[in-house]
């Protein structure tokens, strides 16, 4: 049986899916990564605006499953106004809660906690992960593809 909270969580993650916030190219991008779930098809790139050490603007673009593009849409949403420190340690979060099933961490991440769902089917793991590590990749400008593999 599914819980109220289990549920919610499902509509939070269909919403992003259907309607995805911060959808589409950035103009003015101080970086840019492209990331690849060879496993699901997913793809994305993703763009920072950064000013100084702060997360001014994020987009994405690309296709992917339903978890893939939830979670790029509630990343961007959630990180616009972090420093670059603060994203780094909300992408440690993120990845222990979704590797690891860690109910302390969903707390903490507030919306992003619709995820913590996934650690139960390891196969979604690199689904939701995907555009957190592009992200990274982003931050630290790198140029190679980074791929779940």
């Amino acid at each position: 049986m599914i819980s109220e909270i289990e549920e919610l969580y499902q509509e939070v993650i269909l919403d992003h899916n259907k309607s995805p916030r911060n959808f589409g190219i950035l103009a003015g991008a101080t970086s840019k990564a492209e990331g690849y779930n060879p496993l699901c098809g997913d793809r994305l790139t993703l763009y920072v605006k950064m000013d100084g050490d702060v997360i001014r603007d994020i987009r994405f673009q690309g296709s992917g499953c339903a978890i893939s593009v939830a979670s790029a849409s509630m990343m961007t949403a959630y990180l616009k106004g972090k420093t670059k420190a603060e994203a780094q340690k909300i992408f440690e979060r993120f990845h222990r809660m979704v590797t690891t099933g860690t109910n302390g961490d969903a707390e903490e991440l507030e919306s992003l906690a619709a995820f913590s769902g996934v650690s139960r089917f390891p196969v979604r793991i690199k689904c939701a992960s995907l555009s957190w590590h592009t992200l990274k990749a982003a931050l630290e400008k790198k140029k190679e593809m980074v791929s779940t593999e």
